[in-house]
């Protein structure tokens, strides 16, 4: 999969790194063409120096044939601004930002942009997003037969109760995030737009839910 990271900053570089030794095809846009250099050697990505919010740097970095974008430079407006012209003018689903002030992360959230905010967590919570659902799961138990990880649900979702969820998934929510903020789920909790679902499965059945909560959900 194609992946295209603006920011060549700590957070940038051990993401780019990271997602290259998986065997993706990484591109990297910063400004400053000297950053490219915390990318090491053995880095066999593109790298494009340019602003990451401008529509033929992220061109010239394959934006159009991208699986995924992150926006982990040092600016704040930077950073929402090109995730949302990755979103909103290319098409690219898979996205998200690092904001450093965390007043503005409600609002990002809003805009149906996930956002985090140490380096290697949040590299880590990038990969999390970026990669296909269930890639990285945030909690496994000892025996690694339960996991609990972020599934996206499709738009069709919202507004079916999370029982419905848990039924029709064969699943467990363990809690979901809304507005920034984790939240433990009621009886009578509802999928709302932007809600960021955490489930616990069986790891053997997580394909099988990835697929389930990939698609509209049947009901009847």
């Amino acid at each position: 999969m194609h992946f295209v990271i603006m920011g060549c900053g700590r957070v940038g570089s051990t993401l780019a790194r990271t997602l290259g030794r998986n065997g993706h095809d990484v591109a990297v846009i910063d400004a400053d063409p000297a950053a490219f250099r915390r990318l090491g050697p053995e880095f066999e990505g593109q790298t494009v120096t340019g602003i990451g919010f401008d529509r033929d740097t992220l061109v010239a970095a394959g934006i159009k044939e991208a699986y995924a974008f992150a926006a982990v430079s040092s600016g704040d407006n930077s950073n929402i601004l090109a995730a949302r012209v990755a979103r909103e003018t290319f098409g690219v689903e898979h996205v998200a930002a690092r904001i450093y002030d965390p007043q503005r992360a409600m609002v990002y959230q809003r805009l149906g942009i996930p956002t985090v905010a140490t380096v290697r967590w949040t590299a880590d919570q990038m990969i999390q997003r970026l990669l296909p659902q269930g890639s990285m799961p945030e909690l496994t138990d000892p025996s690694g037969k339960i996991v609990i990880a972020e599934v996206p649900l499709t738009e069709e979702w919202v507004g079916l109760p999370l029982t419905d969820v848990e039924r029709l998934t064969g699943s467990r929510v363990a809690y979901l995030t809304r507005l920034g903020e984790g939240m433990l789920p009621e009886p009578e909790t509802v999928v709302q737009a932007g809600d960021l679902v955490h489930l616990a499965v069986r790891r053997d059945e997580m394909a099988r839910v990835e697929r389930i909560c990939d698609q509209p959900p049947v009901t009847t």
